[in-house]
């Protein structure tokens, strides 16, 4: 599935302030000026067609409108990590399938696979809140 990404979503620069909602955001749309893990992981999301919500972590995490928690994540869900048992500033990534998530992060810069270990091994990421399904948008 990942090597259906264009080369474009491997060379976003973590740019912190870049995030759903912000006004750097809605002047410049998109990745190519970067974006932190919530607006990377949409736009992968609406890359494969679908259209998820512009919301930051802990709104993602009580969504009821436009995601549903699932309890084993599929491809292409959201998931969830932090260093609490908190919503609030949670990393986002993309399920990929297995045990790989595709995100964005600062500590790396750029876009890159981690298994749930090497979220786990990290403090920062060591709770892992769950997975997120987008639903279908009504046509």
């Amino acid at each position: 599935m990942i090597s259906g990404l264009p080369a474009e979503f491997w060379t976003v620069r973590y740019v912190g302030s870049r995030f759903p909602g912000a006004a750097s955001v809605a002047a410049r749309p998109g990745l190519a000026d970067g974006a932190n893990c919530q607006l990377y992981a949409y736009e992968v999301l609406r890359h494969f067609g679908l259209t998820p919500p512009d919301l930051r972590s802990s709104e993602l995490w009580s969504d009821t409108g436009s995601t549903v928690h699932v309890a084993d994540a599929q491809p292409l869900d959201l998931v969830l990590f932090s260093s609490t048992a908190s919503a609030y500033g949670a990393h986002v990534g993309v399920h990929v399938g297995d045990d790989a998530i595709l995100h964005l992060c600062a500590e790396v810069g750029h876009p890159t696979v981690w298994a749930a270990a090497e979220f786990a091994a990290r403090e920062r990421y060591a709770v892992r809140l769950g997975a997120k399904r987008v639903l279908p948008r009504p046509t």
